[in-house]
């Protein structure tokens, strides 16, 4: 199964890549259902799970708004605008599997990424593509932990000797 999704996230970045590419060149003509559906005839023989390839890709371009205000404070010296397409590509889709759909271990999703940023992307891709998915996952991580009370037994005890 996993190599199977190793090759679903292959045809999910490269439907997201070309959606970000006919987008930039002002092609108004886009249907991401079409592109998709494409790319699941041309790649039919190696495909089993659609339903993911499908829940990435409409989850990605659904949430890429929220994807990219995630990214942007993480990598403030790399405008969204000016990151390699298909980094940004890669980018999005491992934010969308860490924080929106949450069905892949978060170590998996960014390996997954990271993987995809050596087959595709320049030669320190993969390396910005890790340091930016481990730092929205330590983020994550940072607000999921339970705030300490900033009352302490000490202060409380000090309190009640004053009554």
């Amino acid at each position: 199964m996993s190599a199977n999704r190793h090759l679903g996230r292959i045809v999910a970045l490269q439907t997201l890549y070309e959606q970000d590419f006919r987008k930039e060149s002002g092609d108004k003509t886009l249907v991401l259902d079409q592109v998709l559906n494409r790319n699941f005839e041309r790649y039919s023989d190696t495909i089993e799970d659609k339903r993911f390839v499908e829940d990435l890709v409409q989850g990605v371009d659904k949430n890429a708004e929220a994807i990219d205000e995630i990214i942007r404070p993480v990598a403030p010296e790399w405008p969204i605008e000016q990151i390699a397409r298909i980094d940004r590509s890669i980018l999005r889709m491992g934010v969308f599997e860490l924080l929106f759909d949450q069905k892949v271990p978060p170590k998996v999703a960014i390996n997954e990424a990271v993987e995809l940023a050596k087959a595709f992307g320049g030669d320190n891709s993969s390396k910005f593509v890790n340091g930016v998915l481990g730092t929205v996952l330590r983020n994550k991580e940072s607000k999921a932990k339970p705030k300490a009370s900033r009352k302490t037994k000490t202060s409380k005890s000090k309190s009640k000797s004053k009554e």
